[in-house]
C-alpha cells in the first residue's frame, strides 16, 4: 500500500477543507469531487448491480447524494436512506440533495433485501458519540446478510482520531478517505473496519500541510532513510558505534543473545553482552561475533561504560526484575551513553516510575528510548485515551522516546511528533522478538542514527522481516533477513 505519510486528525482535515476553499475551491466542488472519487472507486472494483446508499446529516450525506447520482448515471440501481430529515441539510449538502433526482427513504423503509452494496455515508471521521439504536439494528441487517459496504471518509461508529469502535459499527469492505488518512485508519480496533483504504485526491493542494504542520505520520522509510548509516572506505569497526546488552542469568540468555545479534546486523561495529559471572560460559559458547564481559557489580558497570567507545547501551531483555537490572539502568542512564529500555529494565521501576523518569530528565548526555508492549507500560503509566494520546503523553511525562509496541506500534517524542507502524505482520507475535526489535533500535542507534529516527527505522524493517518470512517465523529467523531489507532500502535511497 503506498500512502502518503501524513496523517491529519479529524480537526486537521477540517482545516484542510477551510484553507482549500479560502484558496479559491468551492466547497461544493469539494463535494462533488469526493463523490465522483468515490462513484470511481465502486465501479473499479464491483459490477453494476443494486446499491443502498445511506446518508447522513452532514457533509458524509452530502457526499453520499453525489455518489447515488454517480452510481446511477453509471447505470447501477440506486435506493437511498436518510438517517434524518433531509430538509435539515445545509450548505453543499443540501445542494447535493438537491441534485438528486430520486426518491429519499427513510430508515425505516430502507430494505437490504436483493441489495448488492451499501455505502456508508452516515457520519464519517468525526464521529465520537454513540450509534443510535435503529441504526446500529440496521447495520446489524447488513451485516447477517453479508453486503459489502463501502464507507466514506470513516466507517460510521469508527472514531477518525483515535479507532475507537461503537459496538455497533460495521466493518467496511473498502473505505475511501480524502487528500490524507486519519490516524483512526490505522490504529486498531478502527483499522479492523476500514477493509481496503483508499485515499483519492479532491483538490486539496498539497501545500496546505506546511501551513497545517501534521506531528502524525505513517511510518515510511521517506522519513528516515536518509539518516540510516552509511560507511566510508576508512571506517573501522568502533567509529560504527560500540553497543552494550546487559544481559540476565543462566536460565535467560536466549533474549539478550538475541538482541546483540539483531544490534550487529542494524549497524552496530561491535555489540558487548555484559553478563553475570555465572552465565558468561553460556553467552561466550552461543556467540561469535558478540564479545562478552563478565560485571555483576554496578561499580564494574559504571567504571567500564567510561569507555567513551561505548555509545549505546541496552537494558532488560532477559535480566529479571532484580536489583542488579535496576542498578544497571540507574548507572546507564547516568552515563553519557544512549539508552534504550525494554522489558525487565522498564518493570523494575513499577513501584517508582517518578524515580525513573528523574534519571531521564537528569540525564546530560544522550537520548533514551522505552519500549514496553501493553501491559509494560501499564505497569509505569496510569493513561487512559487513544494508544496515540497515550505514547505522546507517557513520551512527555518520561522525557523519551516511547516505543508502544503492538501491531499498531506507535512511536512518539516527547515534543508531540509520532508515527504509527502499519506493516507488521501477526506472525510477530513471537516469544523473543520484542527482543529482536530492541536490539535493531539499539545497532542503528549505536550507527549515529536519533532516538526517533532508530526506533521508526527499527519498527519498520522487523515488520518488513515479519512480511518476508511469513508462516513459521521464529525470533531467531528475523535479523537472517535484516541485509536484505537494508540493502534495498540503500539501493533505493541512491537511485532517489
Amino acid at each position: 500500500m503506498s500512502l502518503p505519510t501524513e496523517l491529519l486528525s479529524v480537526e486537521e482535515m477540517y482545516l484542510a477543507d477551510r484553507l482549500a476553499i479560502d484558496g479559491g475551491v468551492a466547497g461544493s466542488m469539494l463535494m462533488e469531487t469526493a463523490g465522483e472519487g468515490i462513484a470511481i472507486q465502486i465501479q473499479r472494483k464491483w459490477p453494476p448491480g443494486r446499491a443502498l446508499v445511506l446518508c447522513g446529516p452532514g457533509n458524509n450525506g452530502g457526499d453520499g447524494y453525489v455518489v447515488a447520482r454517480r452510481l446511477q448515471e453509471a447505470g447501477w440501481q440506486i435506493d437511498l436512506a436518510s438517517i434524518a430529515d433531509p430538509e435539515l441539510l445545509k450548505g453543499d449538502a443540501a445542494l447535493m440533495r438537491d441534485q438528486w433526482n430520486g426518491p429519499i427513504l427513510s430508515l425505516a423503509r430502507a430494505e437490504v433485501a436483493d441489495i448488492d452494496l451499501v455505502v456508508d455515508a452516515v457520519f464519517g471521521a468525526g464521529f465520537s458519540r454513540y450509534l443510535e439504536s435503529d441504526l446500529a439494528s440496521f447495520f446489524a441487517r447488513i451485516k447477517r446478510e453479508l453486503i459489502p459496504v463501502v464507507a466514506v471518509d470513516m466507517p460510521s461508529g469508527v472514531n477518525g482520531d483515535t479507532g475507537a469502535v461503537d459496538a455497533g459499527a460495521i466493518p467496511a469492505a473498502m473505505t475511501v478517505s480524502f487528500f490524507r488518512a486519519k490516524p483512526g485508519h490505522f490504529l486498531y480496533p478502527g483499522r479492523t473496519y476500514c477493509g481496503e483504504l483508499k485515499i483519492i485526491d479532491i483538490g486539496i493542494d498539497a501545500d496546505y500541510l506546511e501551513e497545517i504542520d501534521p506531528e502524525t505520520h505513517l511510518n515510511d522509510p521517506e522519513l528516515w532513510r536518509d539518516d540510516l548509516p552509511s560507511l566510508g572506505p576508512e571506517i573501522q569497526k568502533y567509529s560504527r558505534g560500540h553497543a552494550a546488552v546487559v544481559g540476565g542469568g543462566i536460565a535467560s540468555t536466549g533474549a539478550a543473545r538475541l538482541a546483540a545479534r539483531a544490534s550487529l546486523r542494524a549497524g552496530a561495529g561491535a555489540t558487548t553482552v555484559v553478563s553475570p559471572p555465572s552465565a558468561l560460559q553460556t553467552y561466550a559458547a552461543a556467540l561469535e561475533a558478540v564479545m562478552v564481559i563478565a560485571l555483576s557489580e554496578g561499580q564494574a558497570f559504571e567504571d567500564w561504560l567510561r569507555d567513551k567507545r561505548i555509545g549505546t547501551v541496552l537494558v532488560g531483555p532477559g535480566n529479571g526484575v532484580t536489583e542488579r537490572t535496576r542498578k544497571f539502568t540507574s548507572i546507564a542512564l547516568e552515563s553519557p551513553a544512549n539508552v534504550i529500555l525494554d522489558a525487565d529494565g522498564l518493570t523494575v521501576f513499577r513501584d517508582d516510575p517518578d524515580t525513573l523518569f528523574s534519571l531521564i530528565a537528569e540525564k546530560e548526555h544522550g537520548e533514551v528510548v522505552i519500549t514496553p508492549h501493553e501491559a509494560e507500560f501499564e505497569r509505569i503509566f496510569s493513561l487512559a485515551g487513544s494508544k496515540l494520546d497515550r505514547a505522546r503523553t507517557a513520551a512527555s511525562l518520561s522525557g523519551a522516546v516511547v516505543l508502544l509496541k503492538g501491531a499498531d506500534t506507535v512511536i512518539a517524542t516527547p515534543d508531540g511528533k509520532a508515527v504509527i507502524n502499519y506493516n507488521a505482520p501477526p506472525y510477530l507475535a513471537t516469544a523473543g522478538s520484542g527482543d529482536v526489535l530492541a536490539g535493531l533500535i539499539t545497532g542503528f542507534f549505536s550507527g549515529g542514527m536519533s532516538a526517533f529516527s532508530a526506533a521508526s527505522a527499527a519498527a519498520w524493517i522487523h515488520g518488513e522481516a515479519g512480511s518476508m518470512i511469513g508462516p513459521g517465523l521464529i525470533a531467531e529467523d528475523i535479523e537472517t533477513v535484516v541485509p536484505s531489507i537494508l540493502r534495498k532500502l540503500l539501493d533505493s535511497h541512491k537511485k532517489a
